[in-house]
């Protein structure tokens, strides 16, 4: 990373500071709220991430507003506090009902200086990814509550072009994000389309359609299972002949017993320090959450979402495989199928295609306890054709996977396309030079113009000795 410098720039171009070219809203002094009835609220949830407008809001009484902070229509509502502000979450709202809004305290609304910056200019400054980063290094407060200040904010510089160029760079950028957020909604599509199709395999395999002219030409014997079957009100039907239902409980052997959960800071200090060789996967709802310097398991296992896990969310899957050594904590069952019943592998694909609806507990984290996981029904056919729907299905889902890394790759590339645009924007590299343009140096006077013919406020004299750092310009990182 480099210092910005005024060289490596067109010659129009100035470095300023971010405060001399935005402004930050503030509440008028004579505005009192209970003079409306309602206002719009903005709590940092309905912020997007990245998004140049949103219209959503609350109504709320002016009764109810004990804190927020003061904005107005067409201000950028830059979130401050982690980990929004390094999520991207900013956007502009521009029609409300009133002629302002207030927004949750963990924003910094901000504007464009008129005739000098163009708001859209400095929204996508704001997204660059190293902008990101030098921000998010001054941010201050404590783990977990740090926020970017104002004067860091103001102290940021930004490369500033003529006015007339700004506004033809904000353009480009439109056309060009436009076109790259058609081909990622596409991929996206495309996403969702396969994610359906590996579903509808997944479905098709327990309902016995995959196998069906393998049960028509298998020669051997189809031996019944030796298993309690299930014929409970929510066992299943329309199973193929030869086929029997039972529980969850009759086919795995449930460990639960043996979980152990630690905390992140106790495997941080006891990981500290050891390579790794010397550490082991350390597993939760939906997979690795980190590593661990000991192991409770060594062998294959499934791991079934306790709590955390996608249930309802058809495309997404709630078991997964582990192999080796391996340690679980307390928010995933481990089940491990009974030997000459079932496999795990089987297991797996049919606990991702289980419909969990009448199965969980809570509202806000949806909980599936051990009591009613055991009752869980399972479609079992005999062994052999256990087997064949295990080959059949990978053999499908390794095409799904192949195009799924695929659309994976391009998606990533698309974003790195969108940060090399927005870094030959920043640059003077997007956009031609306009030599009629009036050049950055006469907005700076005007800056400058209007500031000398305001009322000089008295300021107690401070020795330069005492002078903090905190007035020091911020360094664009370049690389």
């Amino acid at each position: 990373m480099s210092k910005m410098n005024q060289k490596d720039l067109p010659l129009n171009w100035r470095i300023v500071r971010f405060g001399e070219v935005a402004t930050f809203t503030k509440k008028p002094k004579d505005l009192r709220y209970s003079e409306y009835n309602e206002v719009p609220f903005v709590p940092m949830k309905l912020i997007p991430i990245a998004t140049l407008f949103f219209t959503e809001f609350i109504l709320k009484s002016t009764d109810e507003l004990s804190s927020g902070t003061y904005f107005e229509p067409g201000d950028i509502l830059l979130a401050k506090i982690t980990p929004s502000f390094e999520n991207g979450k900013q956007s502009i709202i521009e029609d409300l009902p009133t002629p302002f809004g207030v927004a949750t305290t963990e924003v910094i609304p901000i504007r464009e200086v008129e005739e000098v910056s163009d708001k859209f200019y400095l929204f996508y400054y704001l997204l660059l990814p190293d902008i990101r980063a030098l921000l998010t290094s001054r941010m201050k407060g404590t783990t977990g509550r740090l926020r970017l200040g104002t004067e860091a904010l103001a102290n940021l510089e930004i490369p500033l072009p003529p006015l007339a160029e700004q506004r033809r760079i904000v353009a480009k950028l439109e056309v060009l994000f436009t076109q790259l957020d058609t081909a990622v909604d596409s991929l996206k599509e495309a996403q969702v389309q396969l994610e359906r199709y590996r579903r509808s395999i997944l479905k098709a395999a327990f309902e016995g359609k995959l196998t069906t002219e393998w049960r028509e030409g298998y020669s051997g014997a189809l031996e019944p299972m030796s298993v309690s079957e299930d014929s409970t009100p929510n066992s299943l039907s329309e199973l193929p002949n030869g086929w029997m239902c039972t529980t969850l409980a009759n086919c795995a052997d449930i460990l639960d017993n043996q979980r152990v959960p630690i905390n992140a800071k106790e495997r941080e200090t006891r990981i500290n320090g050891k390579l790794e060789p010397e550490l082991y996967p350390y597993y939760g709802a939906t997979g690795q959450v980190g590593w661990i310097d000991d192991y409770l398991f060594d062998e294959e296992l499934v791991l079934l979402g306790e709590d955390g896990a996608p249930f309802l969310d058809v495309l997404k899957d709630t078991a997964y495989l582990v192999k080796g050594k391996s340690w679980v904590n307390n928010h995933a069952h481990v089940l491990r199928a009974e030997r000459g019943v079932t496999s795990n592998q089987f297991l797996c694909h049919y606990l991702n295609t289980f419909d969990y609806h009448g199965y969980l507990t809570g509202t806000t984290r949806l909980k599936l306890n051990q009591s009613t996981m055991r009752k869980i029904p399972v479609p079992l056919p005999s062994l052999p054709e256990q087997k064949q729907i295990v080959f059949e299905i990978e053999a499908h889902l390794s095409v799904t996977g192949e195009i799924e890394a695929t659309l994976d790759a391009e998606l990533k590339r698309a974003e790195r396309l969108r940060q090399s645009i927005l870094k030959q924007a920043f640059s003077g590299k997007l956009v031609p030079q306009d030599p009629n343009d009036e050049p950055a140096s006469v907005l700076l006077e005007k800056i400058r113009d209007e500031k000398g013919h305001q009322q000089p406020k008295r300021k107690k004299t401070i020795p330069k000795s005492q002078t903090t750092s905190s007035a020091e310009q911020m360094s664009l990182p370049l690389d």
